[in-house]
């Protein structure tokens, strides 16, 4: 009744979200996959850089954010276009915390903390979750502010999962698909419908970062190598088409207080719920990690005094603390070589197998010196974005591959 109360006395807005049809969450995961590609095609096309794209993101997000928000009725246009920039700002967040040195457990923590103390203060104000009636100001602000902790957290569990457990983004994707559908099939059977949608809500970022990698990755790679340009232009069409229809049928425009009233009655009894359902993923989110983590551990580090061969030297250099990087030398002489012989094109394809070889080697990489890890990580998409820049410079092409080769050792 208070909650009922309170709807009725600030309501002075129509519903500010879209009714969660089966075009919602297509919608969505195209988003993720747009937003995915798109802080790339920023971040290394355009030779941005991680800090130029997340200051670029955060002001255009800020924009779509003042428009949402002017907006006195669910319009989709500017509300899938903030959802996009969420998505990217969001991961953009988690990246930069994993620049700058916080593992990628420490950021899935956070934001799940984040996360759940938003939801704490949305209930304690507004004596409801319900999805369905975002009518005041207060509602929109903590449902966009747990939209971007969504974002941050699917991206770190993703990356956790992918990068630091090794099991790479097809089979996460597959996992992640899993347990959608049987949270889709738990809410058939009377599982809340608020808990069941932020569940989903979350995994659906990580699944749209795989299908997006599954279409863009070469086919050495496992992928069906269209490339992050094309894969962003078939999803960005997509997400056209489909809001353009949405527009124009107006098929997810809640127009009755009937579906808020459904939701707010099922809220009620719902508390043991999410307690169970999240003491569930907690309990196998962290025996999964702790038995995956012991598997990795299981290839232990080479001892200091090791050594690996160096590319067109007579003698063995010290191993590094990560193990044996001569596949990543040999990766970045071959591609310095092919830039001496102004092979640009070459070059370009030759660093493609740098990024595979570090991101497969990583999982078994980082645990052994993070430090060592982040520092060569660092110098690699350094590598990345000079190669892949739309007008690439040879002399800072070269640059950053010396770099790295020192920093190989």
């Amino acid at each position: 009744m208070v909650a009922q109360h309170v709807l009725t006395r600030n309501r002075q807005l129509l519903n500010k979200v879209p009714e969660v049809t089966i075009y919602f969450w297509i919608i969505k995961v195209l988003c993720t996959t747009v937003g995915e590609t798109a802080a790339d095609f920023l971040n290394v096309s355009l030779n941005l850089g991680l800090t130029g794209t997340s200051v670029l993101t955060g002001v255009l997000l800020a924009v779509a954010l003042i428009a949402q928000f002017g907006a006195n009725r669910y319009m989709p246009g500017i509300y899938w276009l903030t959802v996009a920039l969420v998505s990217v700002f969001g991961t953009l967040v988690t990246d930069n915390l994993s620049q700058l040195g916080l593992p990628l457990e420490a950021s899935t923590l956070i934001f799940g903390g984040l996360l759940a103390l938003t939801f704490l203060l949305w209930y304690w104000s507004e004596k409801t979750l319900s999805i369905h009636s975002i009518v005041t100001k207060r509602r929109e602000a903590f449902y966009w502010l747990a939209v971007l902790f969504t974002f941050a957290l699917g991206t770190a569990t993703g990356d956790l999962m992918a990068e630091v457990l090794g099991l790479g983004y097809p089979l996460t994707g597959i996992i992640v698909a899993s347990l959608i559908a049987i949270t889709a099939v738990a809410w058939r059977f009377s599982l809340n419908s608020v808990l069941s949608f932020w569940i989903i809500y979350i995994l659906t970022r990580p699944l749209g970062a795989s299908i997006g990698d599954y279409l863009s990755q070469s086919s050495n790679e496992g992928g069906l190598g269209l490339g992050a340009t094309v894969t962003s232009l078939i999803f960005l069409v997509s997400i056209l088409g489909v809001v353009t229809y949405l527009s124009m049928t107006k098929a997810d425009v809640i127009e009755s207080t009937r579906t808020v009233d459904t939701d707010m009655a099922t809220e009620r009894g719902a508390l043991w719920q999410t307690v169970a359902v999240v003491a569930l993923i907690l309990v196998a989110a962290g025996a999964g990690y702790t038995l995956r983590k012991s598997s990795l551990q299981d290839v232990t580090p080479a001892a200091a005094t090791a050594t690996q061969p160096v590319p067109g030297a007579s003698h063995s250099a010290p191993l590094s603390p990560l193990g044996d990087l001569s596949k990543l030398r040999t990766i970045t002489h071959d591609t310095l070589d092919l830039l001496d012989a102004g092979n640009q094109s070459g070059a370009t394809a030759r660093i493609d197998d740098l990024e595979t070889e570090w991101d497969n080697a990583a999982a078994r990489m980082k645990p052994k010196d993070p430090a060592a890890w982040t520092n060569i990580d660092g110098k690699i998409d350094q590598v990345l974005r000079e190669l892949r820049a739309t007008s690439p410079k040879p002399n800072s092409e070269k640059a950053a591959l010396t770099a790295l080769l020192t920093a190989l050792g």
